[in-house]
């Protein structure tokens, strides 16, 4: 059996605006989902040209598979540490990767503190993330298989007993049958053997790592 943790992380979906007060500033809070950090940044971007005339607009991420994240807050004028060391806690503390959470702030006349800022960020972000629908991502690896014809069908079965890790297979026919075939990652060396076994060695397979 292999670990599901080893093929996939929780995220989210694109979540609501969420609205969070604080001794009268305002916090509107949002967690997203992003690929990549030029879509966490495109999106903050996206915020500041939406709401203009707000004080800050605060950014945390964190992105990439669990055991090497690549992460970053940012406080965007707020005293440092005050914005987006709290909101990457949150998102570390959900478990959850591929996310960007932005928190945009209207300053409302009182001073928050430095204390106060950090939980007013933290909580705005709690809220966003909890707001937001989850969704697993799925680490997959691609196999290009080429066989004879005479052992396609064994191929073919031996994809069929595999099909709870398989997620897609392609067939092109030429001289060779040619299949494209989207497996869990964490399965696909296993599958490759077994692939072999069957088709007696008649069988080249591309994309195993």
């Amino acid at each position: 059996m292999s670990d599901p943790s080893a093929d996939s992380w929780l995220t989210v979906g694109d979540g609501p605006l969420v609205e969070h007060r604080d001794r009268g500033s305002r916090f509107l809070a949002r967690a997203l989902h992003v690929a990549d950090e030029a879509a966490a940044l495109a999106a903050r971007a996206e915020a500041r040209r939406r709401w203009h005339d707000a004080t800050h607009h605060c950014l945390a991420f964190r992105i990439g598979p669990p055991e090497a994240p690549l992460e970053r807050g940012d406080d965007d004028g707020e005293p440092s540490g005050t914005a987006g060391a709290p909101m990457l806690a949150a998102i570390r503390r959900a478990e959850l990767c591929d996310v960007a959470v932005i928190v945009t702030r209207w300053f409302g006349g009182t001073k928050l503190g430095t204390g106060g800022l950090a939980r007013a960020y933290g909580a705005a972000a709690r809220a966003a993330l909890e707001a937001a629908p989850r969704r697993r991502v799925e680490r997959l690896a691609e196999l290009a298989l080429r066989c004879d014809w005479d052992v396609l069908g064994a191929v073919e079965s031996e994809l069929a007993r595999h099909g709870e890790v398989l997620r897609g297979v392609e067939r092109r026919f030429a001289d060779r049958p040619c299949l494209l075939v989207r497996v869990l990652r964490s399965r696909a060396g296993s599958l490759a053997a077994r692939l072999v076994d069957v088709a007696a060695g008649r069988i080249e397979i591309d994309g195993v790592t």
